[in-house]
């Protein structure tokens, strides 16, 4: 079993090092610039596309689930009419939201008070990176599905190759074209297309052989009806993370510009740290969904309890860097020296986010592999709004030490609630 979740996680690392790398790079090619304005801005920008993106992240998670599943059940017929139903409902998506991109802008910035300078430079980068969204939502899809068909290997091709080009087209459009946050947005649009040509032909060479004619009957059917069902509690469930995650990114706008780009500096060590985890996390959504379609609950148990070690080893490892070499990270991220003097003593809350954080993140593998999307739900709604909001409003200390125990207190909890509604929720149902 340990090879296996290394086989599938290994290739996961390695290409969900590449995500965050790539927010780091931007945050620090702005955090080298003459004004931390630029870095406010790109923090904005990103807090509305992880709204978006994660918003329809049930794009992958469903299609992980649903497709392992089959896989277990070795019916490749499903196998294929999945895709087409995930692509079908990324297609949706996209026309709506670029349909209502100019809206969605306005209305996001309405709900900070930053600075008129830092909301110009959010919307330039709005409105440029929003037309990689065909491209990133058809990605997310095609990735969700190479991972339920035990590929872990063609999102980390897909992943590292589109976010090399992305890094090296904004290291240019913002050096040698001095573009700024346009420069960094336009260098996403250009990468996600290449990428999404090389997804299409990795996807041909191997599974040719998948593609089976279909007509709309065999897509719009009773199984997108199920797959609309799990895909609807984990939009609310994503929901709940994008509320966390834009409170948090909003009040401290709402303190004041220095507390946003400091914040917005700290948040990623969290970042970093779950995408090298989610690698761990992705291996758990694979081998579940293969067991419950296999319909083994000793499988199950063992992915389950190898996957944990796993995740307490590595966050362990994250937690010891972090307390070791955290202001030198920093300092690698920005040279402002404002920047780097009011970061340098929070950083104790990022020193044990590994440790607290890393049952909710294999647990929430398990339950994407699973479709166990009504636990997910409420889970996230009771972690968000019953534990989170109300540390962060009322809790003991400042508006920044509130933020940062309440983000704690909210990864703690969702590790505990996943753990406890396992044999409820997972186990009772395999028969």
């Amino acid at each position: 079993m340990n090879k296996r979740i290394l086989k599938l996680a290994i290739p996961n690392v390695i290409s969900n090092i590449t995500i965050p790398l790539l927010g780091m790079v931007d945050t620090a090619l702005m955090g080298h610039l003459d004004s931390l304005i630029y870095v406010g801005a790109i923090a904005l920008g990103s807090m509305i596309f992880n709204f978006i993106y994660w918003g329809v992240g049930f794009l992958r998670m469903g299609t992980v689930g649903f497709t392992g599943q089959a896989f277990g059940e070795r019916n490749n017929k499903e196998i294929f009419l999945i895709l087409a139903r995930a692509l079908s409902i990324a297609l949706i998506a996209t026309v709506g939201i670029l349909a209502l991109h100019n809206y969605i802008i306005d209305w996001a910035l309405l709900l900070t008070n930053s600075s008129a300078e830092i909301e110009t430079q959010a919307k330039i980068y709005f409105n440029v990176r929003i037309w990689a969204l065909p491209a990133t939502l058809t990605i997310l899809t095609l990735s969700g599905w190479f991972i339920g068909m035990q590929n872990t290997v063609y999102p980390m091709i897909i992943s590292i190759f589109s976010n090399i080009i992305n890094i090296s087209l904004s290291f240019f459009f913002i050096f040698y074209m001095d573009m700024k946050t346009e420069g960094v947005a336009l260098g996403t649009v250009i990468a996600q297309y290449i990428a999404l040509g090389l997804a299409i032909v990795l996807f041909l060479k191997k599974y040719r052989g998948y593609i089976i004619p279909i007509n709309i009957a065999s897509i719009f059917n009773a199984k997108l009806k199920q797959f609309m069902h799990v895909n609807k509690d984990i939009f609310i469930r994503t929901l709940g993370i994008i509320f966390v995650m834009s409170f948090f990114t909003i009040h401290s706008a709402n303190i004041s510009d220095t507390t946003l780009a400091v914040n917005t500096i700290l948040f990623q060590f969290f970042i970093f740290f779950s995408y090298m985890l989610d690698g761990f996390a992705n291996a758990a959504e694979a081998l579940s969904a293969e067991a419950i379609g296999a319909k083994s609950i000793k499988l199950l148990k063992k992915v389950i309890k190898n996957n944990m070690a796993f995740g307490f080893g590595f966050s362990l490892i994250f937690t010891l860097i972090y307390a070791f070499a955290g202001k030198y990270i920093i300092m690698l991220l920005t040279d402002n020296a404002e920047i780097i003097s009011t970061a340098t003593p929070l950083l104790y809350w990022v020193i044990v986010i590994p440790i607290i954080s890393f049952a909710a993140f294999i647990l929430d593998g398990v339950y994407i592999g699973a479709t166990a999307s009504k636990a997910m739900r409420n889970t996230m709604i009771i972690a968000a709004f019953g534990i989170f909001l109300p540390i962060a409003l009322w809790g003991y200390g400042d508006a920044t030490f509130r933020l940062w125990a309440a983000f704690l207190a909210f990864l703690l909890a969702r590790g505990i609630l996943l753990y406890f509604t396992l044999e409820k929720s997972i186990y009772s149902k395999i028969n």
